[in-house]
């Protein structure tokens, strides 16, 4: 198989031999993957770009057995597109894997060709995901920033911009999880971790009640961050402005502003309220004693229902005369809902004051929970902490906390669609956040749910309230001959690139 990325004028076709040789002809760029793709990210089989000449003479090869070589050429770092819509920036998320857990840049020639083809196309730049598990993981307060300094000099090199996702959170999908010496401190305080009513924990991510709690020898999490977020600082200062143009801080689960009220792989339930560590008790049993209900205190709804069941089932979330509109449903979702915007407030109060000094911009991600807006409890936000209802707007308080901190809101969910969708309604939820976010004068930045292809719909989405948009993410499928042509015809419909005009696409096995 072969895939031309080529002004139909000015380049040949090429191939790789088995040696992995990687050439840059007098007439083409010619880009291939290295061998064990498929275990790269990156497919499987033989897939050459193929570009014009602007890069000639960078040679690089690939084979185990070759003399080191320079990845990155100065020649490419000189080509560029322009985007006609200036307005919008676009990047692309770089694998969550980027930088594995021993601090090595994971298939560098192999991620290293498709920074060129990224290039190439025009794109502004990359998200690259940036772990707290990486880091500091051997032992509190030792940071070995080794491969992320790396993989940002390529970047460099390249010419593209960097925004850097500040990871406080673990992955499953990334097998990247929180650093080693606060899993051991959770071995014996397992409260620091959230928990369910069923006492199950959540141990991706710290819970927001310790924020504020020295519960990490002696220090608390947001101290720890605070150290982290100087080290950063120190080490990447150079960059700022020029490569590095904007951090996003991790928030919680996922890296986003939420609870994690979502079990296992199937998104579309009410989820479940995450408020049953000690910790969190702890702070409801205070909050309703002080407004003079102490029975409120003893636990989070009683009539909520488990994961597996319908959101609508006992209760609490029922469409007509449930809890959720009596006064102890607003005295626990208010509740709820402003643990969650305290602790995005310290977090991003903390960076605000770290980088004011800087020329990146911050944000902070929240998710789009639309599974249940529909109905007139939107049981899967509540559940996450957004007290959003028919009757109440939740996203002003959350813009409000973001304008206050200056800083931009990053919002996935711009390639869904209402259709189909029996309870859901995607689009209406991203317009009643973006609407609040004007409001408040917060800027958006927008991203996509799943690589899915609806480019159309993306789109659509692109308006004058959207000033960068990132697409979520590189990997296997992404470079995939069903995938990257229709992207580079998307980048294209965006962008008015020289290096690109009147290519075409041509597809062969």
């Amino acid at each position: 198989m072969e895939v031309f990325v080529c002004g139909s004028s000015q380049v040949g076709v090429g191939r790789w031999d088995d040696s992995g040789v990687c050439s840059f002809s007098r007439n083409r760029v010619s880009l291939s993957r290295e061998c064990d793709l498929k275990r790269s990210g990156f497919g499987c089989g033989q897939t050459n770009l193929c570009f014009s000449r602007s890069a000639v003479g960078l040679f690089l090869r690939a084979s185990a057995s070759s003399q080191a070589q320079p990845l990155v050429s100065e020649k490419v770092s000189k080509i560029s597109g322009t985007f006609a819509n200036e307005s919008v920036k676009l990047f692309v998320g770089l694998p969550l894997d980027t930088v594995s857990i021993s601090n090595k840049i994971n298939h560098e020639r192999a991620i290293s060709v498709g920074l060129k083809a990224l290039k190439l196309l025009g794109v502004d730049g990359v998200e690259l995901p940036l772990w707290w598990g990486v880091v500091e993981n051997e032992a509190q307060s030792k940071y070995d920033w080794s491969g992320y300094l790396a993989i940002v000099e390529i970047l460099q090199k390249l010419g593209l911009k960097v925004q850097i996702s500040l990871c406080f959170h673990g992955s499953q999908e990334a097998k990247i999880l929180l650093p080693k010496w606060v899993e051991k401190i959770g071995e014996s305080n397992m409260n620091i971790y959230f928990k369910d009513r069923a006492g199950s924990q959540y141990k991706d991510s710290l819970s927001f009640a310790v924020d504020e709690l020295p519960v990490l020898n002696g220090k608390t999490p947001l101290e720890v961050y605070g150290e982290f977020f100087a080290s950063f600082k120190s080490t990447f200062s150079s960059f700022f402005g020029s490569t590095i143009t904007g951090v996003s801080i991790g928030l919680g689960p996922d890296g986003e502003l939420k609870y994690p009220s979502m079990k296992g792989k199937n998104r579309n339930g009410g989820g479940e309220f995450q408020c049953y560590d000690e910790y969190m008790l702890a702070n409801l049993k205070h909050h309703a004693e002080k407004t003079g209900n102490p029975l409120w205190g003893l636990g989070g709804p009683h009539d909520a229902p488990a994961y597996h069941l319908c959101p609508f089932y006992g209760g609490f979330f029922a469409e007509n005369g449930g809890s959720w509109e009596a006064p102890y449903g607003n005295f626990f979702l208010s509740w709820y809902s402003n643990q969650l915007i305290q602790h995005g407030d310290r977090m991003l109060s903390l960076a605000a004051s770290t980088f004011k000094d800087t020329a990146v911009s911050l944000s902070g991600r929240i998710p789009l929970m639309h599974s249940t807006y529909k109905s007139r409890s939107h049981p899967s936000e509540l559940t996450a902490g957004f007290y959003n209802t028919e009757t109440r707007d939740g996203y002003n308080a959350v813009a409000e906390m973001f304008s206050r901190n200056s800083c931009t809101v990053v919002v996935p969910g711009f390639d869904l669609s209402d259709e189909g969708q029996p309870r859901s309604n995607p689009e209406a939820l991203l317009a009643q956040i973006i609407s609040g976010c004007t409001k408040h004068g917060v800027e958006v930045s927008g991203q996509n749910s799943t690589i899915s292809g609806r480019f159309e719909q993306m789109k659509k989405k692109l308006s004058a309230e959207v000033k960068t948009f990132t697409y979520q993410r590189m990997g296997a499928y992404f470079f995939s001959p069903e995938h990257f042509p229709v992207f580079t015809r998307f980048v294209r419909g965006l962008s008015q690139s020289p290096e690109l005009h009147e290519s075409r696409w041509e597809l062969s096995s």
